[in-house]
């Protein structure tokens, strides 16, 4: 862990539940923030950037699903965040739902904090080490600037207009970003590059 408190939302529309949800993240030096449904919960991702989110899944306005859904319409701008379902539908459809929508991991109530923190600190873990893994990648400002560009949704012809570059230029700067990330596709260059802070889509 770093110095600085990593950022968990906590969508749970349990008042009692996500108030020992936080105190016990809190005790073990986490910043928590709560909303108390999917609609507020949406809205809270795209304000606080937090580190982590848990979500509860059946709740009024949006369910947890539906926020998940919503997020990774965004993609790939909130790919970087690991996303945590907490909930008490235990059965194996709602579980495999929940993965194929792209949650991270599935935590069933009642909740048992040790594994929780666990999950938490793993997560956390490898986005620590995609950080660095990105930041050794040494991207040059061209790579940097077009791959930021690319990250916003523009194409590489709005690239090079953008830049005052031609297309062959942008791709070019691209495609080396790519092979210096060790990914497969600008997409995920995109998101790694991200994830390690090179660039702010």
């Amino acid at each position: 862990m770093t110095d600085i408190p990593r950022k968990i939302l906590c969508i749970e529309d349990d008042h009692e539940t996500a108030a020992l949800i936080a105190e016990e993240l809190v005790e073990r030096g986490f910043e928590v923030s709560i909303a108390p449904n999917g609609q507020e919960g949406f809205a809270a991702i795209l304000k606080l950037y937090p580190d982590l989110v848990l979500c509860d899944i059946n709740m009024p306005v949006m369910s947890g699903f539906e926020v998940l859904e919503r997020l990774s319409a965004l993609s790939p701008h909130f790919e970087s965040i690991p996303f945590v379902f907490l909930t008490a539908l235990s059965d194996r459809n709602n579980e495999l739902k929940g993965r194929k929508l792209g949650a991270d991991d599935y935590v069933t109530k009642p909740i048992d904090f040790d594994l929780l923190n666990e999950i938490i600190a793993a997560r956390l873990r490898r986005i620590a080490r995609s950080e660095v893994w990105a930041q050794h990648a040494n991207l040059n400002d061209r790579e940097v600037e077009t791959l930021t560009w690319s990250a916003r949704g523009k194409t590489s012809n709005e690239i090079a207009d953008i830049l005052g570059l031609s297309k062959r230029t942008v791709d070019f700067h691209i495609e080396s970003a790519v092979r210096k990330l060790g990914v497969a596709t600008r997409i995920e260059a995109a998101v790694k590059a991200a994830s390690g802070r090179l660039i702010k889509p």
